[in-house]
């Protein structure tokens, strides 16, 4: 409309009003300066504003920039938002898009097939632990109504509210309950990307009118673009400024951490994994974990391999490399070195076995399986590259407690 208007001053007819009708012509330039002013609102293609306005769209929103992350991004306009996701996991770059508008708002029915969330968000169900802690980062954790397992949740008031009967379960991924969670309808729900979880996997759930939001946080490449999802989360519950202060401390100590590790001449050889089911799955070296080893000042043997997610590898041939490695890092679910042993004798050969510089990311697993390192550890990566350093390099963070980490007796 503000193009239309805007022709039409430039190239339309010009009006010469009698004296005795200049009133009528200061309340037509009155009225077109109203007309200007209420058509300059900026606007996504094909994405008109919103109608309605409601308490939120007489203030400024609230913005956040994405820094790090390559999954997402957040444009802002005057009273709603536009996200868009990227899927991975197809040859072609392909994107969801999702208009977030205030809540009681009337989205115009120009947005097409895209999914429009009233925010913010009051009930989120997640599939992931990973949910969880991006609304634990922000205090938001009394909007999770439901998750796919009641299990893997270490948030103690996530845990409150599930002993409290305020969150239940409703499957994981390929067991979904669509029934309940229509039956429920939430503000959203939020699943985990993969190949074999398309968005057309939710159909049911989006034409019944339940937002789903796929995400894929564990695909980016560095652990604060991994970590900076959090800003998704406070995108859809209005807490930009709180986000901001927050994840500005993460990443100002993450940095400095690594500056403690960036000119170091030695860095020790790191083995990280066990096999599952006599395949040995290894992060590649455009992977976050391999990006943690760099940053702690670790060398990575793998750190040159790219791969569409994971590097399948026989024990054979990780077998040489574990001969002279360093230190073996995020060994499963073992819990001694017995416990690893248990597997398979001939990790007896290891050098980090003999040396006893092995290490597991389940310090802080609790009663019922849950291990805190793929929660709070995921938003807060400077903790977890803390204990990487200590682990590497004890000499630089003598005060240093670890938190996620513990070594294996």
């Amino acid at each position: 409309m503000k193009r239309t208007f805007a022709r039409w001053r430039a190239g339309g007819p010009s009006f010469v009003f009698p004296a005795e009708w200049r009133w009528l012509g200061a309340s037509l330039a009155l009225f077109g300066a109203c007309l200007l002013a209420s058509c300059s609102q900026p606007t996504a293609e094909n994405t008109p504003p919103v109608t309605a306005p409601s308490e939120q769209t007489t203030r400024q929103l609230d913005k956040t920039a994405i820094k790090y992350a390559k999954g997402f991004t957040i444009e802002y306009f005057d009273n709603y938002k536009v996200v868009k996701i990227l899927n991975p996991f197809k040859d072609r770059t392909d994107t969801t898009r999702y208009v977030l508008v205030p809540r009681g708002t009337a989205p115009s029915v120009k947005y097409g097939n895209s999914p429009v969330i009233e925010i913010p968000i009051r009930t989120l169900v997640g599939m992931s632990s990973m949910h969880v802690a991006l609304a634990d980062f922000l205090d938001a954790a009394d909007v999770l109504v439901g998750l796919g397992s009641l299990q893997y949740a270490s948030s103690p008031r996530v845990r409150q509210r599930i002993a409290q009967g305020k969150i239940n379960a409703y499957g994981g991924e390929s067991a979904l309950n669509e029934e309940q969670l229509i039956a429920l309808h939430p503000d959203l729900v939020m699943t985990m990307g993969s190949p074999g979880s398309p968005v057309e996997r939710y159909r049911t759930l989006a034409e019944a009118g339940v937002p789903v939001m796929v995400n894929s946080e564990w695909v980016e490449t560095t652990p604060l673009a991994r970590a900076e999802w959090v800003k998704l989360m406070a995108a859809l519950l209005n807490k930009e400024e709180l986000v901001n202060q927050r994840f500005a401390n993460v990443e100002a100590e993450y940095q400095r951490l690594v500056g403690l590790t960036s000119k170091l001449p030695k860095r020790p050889r790191v083995l990280t994994g066990l096999p599952f089911k006599d395949t040995w799955y290894m992060p590649d070296g455009e992977s976050y974990t391999a990006q943690f080893f760099r940053d702690a000042g670790g060398a990575y043997h793998w750190d040159n391999e790219r791969a569409a997610g994971s590097l399948a590898l026989t024990f054979e041939a990780v077998y040489p490399v574990a001969l002279t490695a360093d230190c073996w890092v995020n060994t499963g679910t073992a819990n001694t070195k017995a416990d690893i042993l248990a597997q398979d004798a001939r990790y007896a050969d290891f050098r980090p076995f003999k040396t006893g510089v092995v290490y597991n990311n389940n310090k802080r697993t609790d009663a019922q399986g849950s291990n805190d390192y793929w929660e709070s550890g995921a938003v807060h990566p400077e903790v977890v590259l803390a204990d990487l350093i200590k682990i590497l390099h004890p000499e630089l963070l003598p005060q240093h407690e670890l938190v996620y980490y513990k070594q294996l007796k």
